[in-house]
């Protein structure tokens, strides 16, 4: 959602969904999908909620299951190639898109569902613009609903053509339970090409899929050939990064806890803003944390006795 994120949160390239669960070091402990999916509430039926109101054109009208703009949005903070594509809709009705696209850029990183909300109310009154096709699918991404993204980004693809959701949509197919369809979207990527920071984290998708037979050694072939081929210069730092991250984490899991420091100190080297947690992973292995009881710390300090040398 890289051209809607411009208002509360840094700016982002587009299609870097699959940056989002497959960060490494920023991979929380998830639920399987179908877990998650199990105690939510049936999405609403699209002829269902508030009737317009007399007057009111379709699409005006706010569900009541749908969540209200809050006060104070502007929506020129949009990026302007937003703004453009959002040109082609009434104006009224492209005020109301705009702002929930707004409020779902903002809300993506620290409440992703109620971002999805927004993204899909956007959806419901604009379900043709890709700009918002991509809202939807990012904040669905991000909520963990990866059958809704993935549907998503599929529809993306056809109405732009671009190959460059190949990558997060075989991450999708991974978190649905579905490792050999994220091979097949990887010989797919392979065959069209993608540039360079696509390509890694396609790389690094496939080779999580190839963990998740159980092929762990072809695994970390895969990354390992990756890191030798790959130039900080020739991709985005954090992209090389990442991959070196994926190629140590692999390597620890293999019992090379040496080699696989020395790759989390070499990512921790290119990632200057720290999204991932290379540096802490590196210091783990050099057992320079420590576990500190806050039991302790709020104990009071005992005097020392009376004649105790230092």
């Amino acid at each position: 959602m890289g051209r809607v994120a411009e208002q509360g949160r840094p700016d982002r390239s587009r299609h870097k969904a699959s940056a989002r669960r497959e960060t490494p070091g920023r991979r929380s402990e998830r639920k399987p999908p179908s877990e998650r999916r199990s105690d939510r509430q049936p999405r609403e039926p699209a002829g269902r909620g508030r009737r317009p109101a007399a007057g009111e054109r379709p699409g005006l009208a706010r569900r009541e299951n749908e969540p209200a703009v809050p006060e104070g949005v502007d929506s020129r903070s949009l990026h302007a190639s937003v703004r453009a594509e959002l040109r082609g809709l009434p104006k009224e009705l492209a005020e109301i898109v705009a702002a929930h696209l707004v409020v779902a850029g903002q809300l993506i990183d620290e409440d992703p569902e109620l971002a999805y909300a927004h993204a899909e109310a956007a959806r419901r009154r604009a379900a043709r613009l890709p700009i918002v096709r991509e809202a939807a699918a990012e904040t669905a991404y991000a909520a963990g609903r990866y059958d809704v993204a993935l549907s998503e980004f599929r529809a993306l693809r056809r109405m732009t053509g671009s190959q460059d959701y190949l990558p997060v949509m075989a991450d999708c197919e991974r978190a649905l339970g579905r490792p050999h369809n994220a091979l097949k979207l990887a010989r797919e990527a392979d065959r069209v090409g993608l540039d360079p920071a696509l390509r890694i984290e396609m790389i690094i998708v496939e080779a999580g899929a190839r963990r998740d037979l159980g092929q762990d050694e072809e695994a970390r072939r895969l990354l390992e050939r990756a890191v030798a081929a790959v130039r900080p210069g020739r991709a985005a730092p954090l992209a090389v990064a990442r991959l070196r991250y994926a190629y140590a984490d692999a390597l620890l899991h293999g019992g090379k806890d040496a080699e696989a420091r020395e790759w989390f100190a070499a990512a921790a080297q290119l990632d200057h803003d720290q999204e991932t947690d290379a540096q802490l992973r590196a210091d783990q292995l050099d057992g320079l944390l420590i576990d500190y009881d806050e039991e302790d710390e709020t104990e009071p300090l005992q005097e020392p006795q009376q004649g105790s040398q230092r």
